[in-house]
This record gives structure tokens, sequence and C-alpha cells, in this order.
């Protein structure tokens, strides 16, 4: 047996004994490979996805729906931070990382390149989107990388109040006027399948799960999550009186779930190649922010060395 063979048998022991695997333990490239990828992309939709609810900062209908949303909006950008400070570990710089997003090598959540074209949207981004999220991200808590497991514990708990937020406002409007009942529909109508399609790929379409999940990187399949999803999003539907847009949901009491509709993924994998409804603006935002804070980042690393010198 080669060396590099008994060194993988270890660690996969360790990862079937559900020790966690921490920055300076010994890990396969790979396995190194599939975290930086999949942290700075979650980061990567972190900080994305303040773009679409920041939009309705300043239009908040009342002050207590505006100190609300800034506070989501800030939670995001520090789920970010915990995100690429878990990434910086496996020997990635920041810099990379954002270089990666900025030249469009890395992707984010395809979710985030819809419009938000109603303040009811903002309801639904809340109710489904981050709904999706925190089916997706409970799981990674228990991740075997430690960092990035104890990075999700935070991150889930405030995603949780971000959920709730947008139930409410979706309670809200589904009873209320007319309008404002045909205005939560409407969302829903538009939100309902990009959310499904946040959880990613068809599992025999997915090129990197079953390694993640033997990796204990993932705890279970896209297909699983999504099916998890629509069981407890029906169910919130029918308390907001609000229809799911989709003629074949049924209740399927033989597998004990709700069957529903195929997903369109011809419109997943074209938002993935850049050419969703919002996929420019999205990454103009990003470059723009990035540009417009090199004064704020060049006066912190001149401090920062003049302290040093100071200290010296």
């Amino acid at each position: 047996m080669s060396h590099q063979v008994e060194l993988e048998e270890r660690f996969q022991a360790r990862i079937d004994a559900e020790q966690k695997i921490e920055p300076k333990d010994w890990m396969p490239d790979a396995y190194r490979k599939t975290l930086v990828r999949q942290i700075s992309q979650h980061a990567h939709s972190e900080i994305v996805g303040m773009l679409p609810e920041g939009n309705w900062i300043t239009r908040a209908p009342s002050l207590r729906r505006k100190v609300a949303l800034l506070a989501k909006v800030q939670d995001e950008a520090g789920h970010g931070l915990y995100l690429y400070a878990a990434a910086e570990t496996l020997g990635v710089s920041r810099d990379e990382l954002y270089d990666e997003l900025h030249t469009g090598k890395a992707k984010y959540s395809s979710i985030f390149n819809y419009p938000t074209l109603s303040w009811a949207d903002i309801g639904a981004v809340g109710w489904l989107v981050d709904g999706a999220a925190i089916m997706n991200q409970v799981p990674l808590c228990k991740c075997s990388f430690g960092p990035y497991a104890r990075a999700m514990v935070r991150v889930c708990k405030e995603e949780s109040f971000h959920q709730r937020q947008g139930f409410e406002i979706m309670m809200t409007l589904s009873h209320g006027s007319p309008a404002q009942k045909q205005m939560a529909q409407d969302a829903l109508n538009r939100w309902w399948w990009p959310s499904l399609m946040m959880f990613g790929p068809n599992d025999d379409a997915s090129p990197h799960s079953a390694q993640s999940m033997k990796w204990k990187i993932k705890r279970y399949s896209n297909d699983d999550l999504r099916q998890k999803f629509v069981d407890v999003m029906v169910e919130q539907a029918e308390v907001l009186e609000l229809t799911i847009p989709d003629p074949d949901i049924k209740w399927n009491e033989e597998r004990g779930h709700y069957d529903f509709g195929e997903i369109n993924w011809e419109e997943f994998h074209n938002i993935i190649r850049g050419n969703g409804p919002c996929n420019k603006e999205r990454l103009a935002a990003r470059k723009d922010a990035w540009d417009q804070g090199l004064w704020v980042r060049e006066a912190a690393t001149a401090y920062a060395a003049k302290r040093k010198k100071k200290a010296s």
C-alpha cells in the first residue's frame, strides 16, 4: 500500500468516525479544492444576495420594515465574512476569492440573478429563498470541516430570523387588501421555481454531490433536500392562503411526500452561464463596490503598517 493511499484511508476513517477535520490536518487535495469551491460560492452568494434586498431599504413601507430589512442585509454581509474567513484557513487569500468572483470564474447562487420588482418580493425572498437556504445549511453545521461547520451555526440562527421575517411580510400582505394579496401571489409565482433550483441539479446530474456526501461535506442529496423543502412550503402556503404555481402539486400517500412538476433546468443552466435577468447588473455592482472601496483598504493597510512600525 502506497503512503498516499494509507493517508487517504486514515482520512476517510476519521470522516466516518465523525471527527472534524481542521485546517492543519492532512487532507486530500481534492477535498481541499471541493471545500474552497463550495465555501467561496457560499460566501459570494451571501454578499451578492445583499443587492436585491438592499434595493428596497429606502422604499420599505414603514420604519419598522426598514430597520428589519437593514439588519437583515447587514447579517448577510457578516455571513459572507465568516465564510471568507473559513475559506482562508484552506490557504486561499480573500483577494483571490474576490478576483474569481469579479472575473466570473467563481459562481454564486442562481437565485440572486432575479429582480425584486415589488415589496412582496422581499417577503418571498425571506420566506422561500431563506427557507431553502436553511434547508441546505442546517446540515452544514455537521460538515466534516471544522471551520465551515462552526461558521454555519451562527449563520443558520440568523437565517431562521430572516425566514420568519419573510413569512410575516407574506402573511400581512396575503391577509390584507385584494391588491396586497395579489401582490403576494405574484411574488410567489415568480420566486417558487427559482427557489427549487437553489438545491442544485438532480442527483443524477450533479457532478460533485456523491463525493461530497462521502466526505460528509454534505449530509443530504440535492433531491432529498428539495423534496423536504416542497413538503414544508406547500403547507405554509396553505396557511398564507396562497397558491403554489404548480398544477402538479399533490399529496402522494404511497411516498409520504408531495409530488411536484418538472423544473425548467434550461433556465437554471442559462443563468449559471451568465444569461439571467440580472447577472450583468449584479456583477457590475460588486465590481463597483470593490473599486470604490480601494481607498478604505489602502487607508487600513497604511494605518496597520504605521501601528506595527510604532510598536517595534
